[in-house]
């Protein structure tokens, strides 16, 4: 069935939220590399998960509790995961090399 849409009653914005709205907040050199390590953490952490996932699947697999089709989309999805991050550690590494070659 279909909702009914409730609109809300609009606002008059004020000239100090406008600026605020117009400058975004500039974060520092060092919570940019915070946020980046800690989204390179999470997405490690995230296949190290699936990694772990596809043992367990493996055991349930051997005691018969999981079918075999199951074991291998958890097993393809975890190699997936892997290279990717592979690739982006390759490419990382290549960006810094990079940036050691230049001269200054």
């Amino acid at each position: 069935m279909i909702q009914p849409l409730q609109l809300n009653q609009v606002q008059p914005a004020s000239a100090s939220r406008l600026l605020e709205a117009a400058q975004p907040k500039q974060a520092t050199p060092a919570e940019l590399t915070q946020s980046f390590g800690q989204y390179l953490q999470q997405a490690i952490n995230g296949v190290d998960s699936q990694i772990k996932n596809v043992h367990n699947m493996n055991d349930k697999f051997l005691i018969g509790e999981v079918d075999v089709s199951q074991v291998l989309v958890a097993s393809e999805q975890a190699q997936l995961s892997l290279q990717l991050t592979s690739q982006i550690r390759n490419k990382m590494i290549e960006a810094y090399q990079e940036i050691m070659r230049m001269q200054v």
